[in-house]
Protein backbone atom coordinates (compact mmCIF):
# COMPACT_ATOMS: atom_id res chain seq x y z
CA UNK A 1 0.00 0.00 0.00
CA UNK A 2 1.83 3.20 -0.61
CA UNK A 3 1.60 6.25 1.19
CA UNK A 4 -0.66 9.26 0.56
CA UNK A 5 0.61 12.31 1.41
CA UNK A 6 -1.21 14.93 3.92
CA UNK A 7 -3.71 17.01 2.13
CA UNK A 8 -3.53 20.56 3.08
CA UNK A 9 -5.29 22.39 5.09
CA UNK A 10 -7.06 24.14 2.59
CA UNK A 11 -7.93 20.73 0.54
CA UNK A 12 -9.72 19.39 3.85
CA UNK A 13 -13.22 20.04 3.31
CA UNK A 14 -13.64 19.40 7.37
CA UNK A 15 -11.76 22.85 7.49
CA UNK A 16 -13.71 24.91 4.96
CA UNK A 17 -17.14 23.68 6.77
CA UNK A 18 -15.71 24.11 10.42
CA UNK A 19 -13.79 27.68 9.37
CA UNK A 20 -17.66 28.91 7.75
CA UNK A 21 -19.69 27.85 11.00
CA UNK A 22 -17.10 29.75 13.03
CA UNK A 23 -17.56 32.86 10.82
CA UNK A 24 -21.00 32.43 10.57
CA UNK A 25 -21.77 31.86 14.25
CA UNK A 26 -18.87 35.30 14.81
CA UNK A 27 -21.25 37.18 12.48
CA UNK A 28 -24.35 36.15 13.97
CA UNK A 29 -22.79 37.21 17.05
CA UNK A 30 -23.05 41.04 16.76
CA UNK A 31 -26.86 40.86 15.66
CA UNK A 32 -27.51 38.56 18.94
CA UNK A 33 -26.02 39.96 21.80
CA UNK A 34 -27.98 42.69 22.31
CA UNK A 35 -30.89 40.42 23.18
CA UNK A 36 -28.71 38.45 25.48
CA UNK A 37 -28.23 35.47 22.86
CA UNK A 38 -25.36 32.98 22.22
CA UNK A 39 -25.28 31.68 18.80
CA UNK A 40 -26.34 27.91 20.19
CA UNK A 41 -29.38 29.54 22.17
CA UNK A 42 -30.59 31.04 18.99
CA UNK A 43 -30.30 27.95 16.88
CA UNK A 44 -32.72 26.34 20.24
CA UNK A 45 -35.11 29.48 19.73
CA UNK A 46 -35.97 28.90 16.23
CA UNK A 47 -36.04 24.97 16.57
CA UNK A 48 -38.84 26.30 19.18
CA UNK A 49 -40.79 28.64 17.35
CA UNK A 50 -40.49 25.52 14.26
CA UNK A 51 -41.36 22.46 16.48
CA UNK A 52 -43.32 23.98 19.64
CA UNK A 53 -43.29 22.42 23.15
CA UNK A 54 -41.31 19.67 22.62
CA UNK A 55 -38.87 16.31 24.46
CA UNK A 56 -35.35 17.64 24.81
CA UNK A 57 -34.19 13.99 23.08
CA UNK A 58 -36.76 15.68 19.97
CA UNK A 59 -34.92 18.85 20.28
CA UNK A 60 -31.63 17.52 20.13
CA UNK A 61 -32.15 15.53 17.08
CA UNK A 62 -33.68 18.35 15.34
CA UNK A 63 -30.68 20.62 16.28
CA UNK A 64 -28.23 17.76 15.84
CA UNK A 65 -27.08 18.00 19.77
CA UNK A 66 -26.42 15.05 22.30
CA UNK A 67 -27.92 15.69 25.95
CA UNK A 68 -24.71 16.64 26.77
CA UNK A 69 -24.50 19.16 25.07
CA UNK A 70 -28.28 20.66 25.10
CA UNK A 71 -29.02 19.90 28.69
CA UNK A 72 -26.25 22.94 30.14
CA UNK A 73 -27.44 25.17 27.19
CA UNK A 74 -30.90 24.62 28.13
CA UNK A 75 -30.12 25.20 32.13
CA UNK A 76 -28.91 28.64 31.05
CA UNK A 77 -32.05 29.54 28.96
CA UNK A 78 -34.22 28.51 32.09
CA UNK A 79 -32.20 30.93 34.00
CA UNK A 80 -33.10 33.63 31.89
CA UNK A 81 -36.90 33.00 31.42
CA UNK A 82 -36.25 32.14 27.60
CA UNK A 83 -37.67 28.52 27.75
CA UNK A 84 -39.03 26.17 30.71
CA UNK A 85 -37.83 22.80 31.30
CA UNK A 86 -40.66 20.35 33.08
CA UNK A 87 -40.65 16.44 33.37
CA UNK A 88 -43.56 14.70 31.15
CA UNK A 89 -46.19 14.00 33.47
CA UNK A 90 -47.03 10.56 31.53
CA UNK A 91 -42.92 9.64 31.82
CA UNK A 92 -41.17 10.95 34.08
CA UNK A 93 -37.78 9.85 32.28
CA UNK A 94 -38.48 12.26 29.65
CA UNK A 95 -37.88 16.17 29.80
CA UNK A 96 -39.82 18.43 28.42
CA UNK A 97 -39.15 21.78 27.09
CA UNK A 98 -41.14 25.04 25.67
CA UNK A 99 -40.92 28.49 25.45
CA UNK A 100 -41.96 31.19 27.88
CA UNK A 101 -43.75 34.11 27.23
CA UNK A 102 -40.09 35.88 26.91
CA UNK A 103 -38.62 33.19 24.80
CA UNK A 104 -41.96 33.78 22.37
CA UNK A 105 -41.72 37.09 22.76
CA UNK A 106 -38.16 37.14 21.02
CA UNK A 107 -39.60 35.76 18.07
CA UNK A 108 -40.32 38.41 16.48
CA UNK A 109 -37.29 40.61 16.71
CA UNK A 110 -35.10 37.70 15.99
CA UNK A 111 -37.03 37.54 12.63
CA UNK A 112 -34.78 40.11 11.35
CA UNK A 113 -31.74 38.61 12.13
CA UNK A 114 -30.95 36.79 8.64
CA UNK A 115 -31.22 39.30 7.05
CA UNK A 116 -29.20 41.65 9.10
CA UNK A 117 -26.29 39.02 8.42
CA UNK A 118 -27.01 38.40 4.73
CA UNK A 119 -26.56 42.23 4.24
CA UNK A 120 -23.28 42.18 5.48
CA UNK A 121 -22.26 39.34 3.15
CA UNK A 122 -21.50 41.61 -0.06
CA UNK A 123 -23.06 39.90 -3.08
CA UNK A 124 -25.12 36.81 -1.54
CA UNK A 125 -27.60 36.64 -3.82
CA UNK A 126 -30.86 34.86 -2.82
CA UNK A 127 -30.15 32.15 -5.21
CA UNK A 128 -26.82 31.28 -3.67
CA UNK A 129 -28.13 31.11 -0.37
CA UNK A 130 -30.84 27.73 -2.05
CA UNK A 131 -27.99 26.18 -3.87
CA UNK A 132 -25.61 26.84 -0.36
CA UNK A 133 -28.00 25.46 2.04
CA UNK A 134 -29.41 22.80 0.07
CA UNK A 135 -25.19 21.42 -1.04
CA UNK A 136 -24.74 22.08 3.04
CA UNK A 137 -27.97 20.17 4.10
CA UNK A 138 -27.26 16.99 1.84
CA UNK A 139 -23.62 17.13 3.49
CA UNK A 140 -24.81 17.36 6.61
CA UNK A 141 -27.50 14.04 6.16
CA UNK A 142 -24.41 12.51 4.50
CA UNK A 143 -22.21 12.67 7.39
CA UNK A 144 -25.18 12.03 10.09
CA UNK A 145 -25.75 8.75 8.45
CA UNK A 146 -22.37 7.98 8.33
CA UNK A 147 -22.06 8.60 12.44
CA UNK A 148 -24.64 6.60 12.74
CA UNK A 149 -23.31 3.42 10.94
CA UNK A 150 -20.51 3.98 13.05
CA UNK A 151 -21.87 4.42 15.98
CA UNK A 152 -23.82 0.77 15.53
CA UNK A 153 -22.29 -2.31 17.02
Amino acid sequence: MTERPLLSLDEHLCFAVYACARETMRLYRSFLEPHGLTFPQYMVLVALYELGACTVKALGERLYLDSGTLTPLLKRMQESGLVDRRRDADDERKMCVSLTEKGRALREELGAVPDCVKDQIHDLRDEEIVELRAGVRSLLERIHRANESLSVE
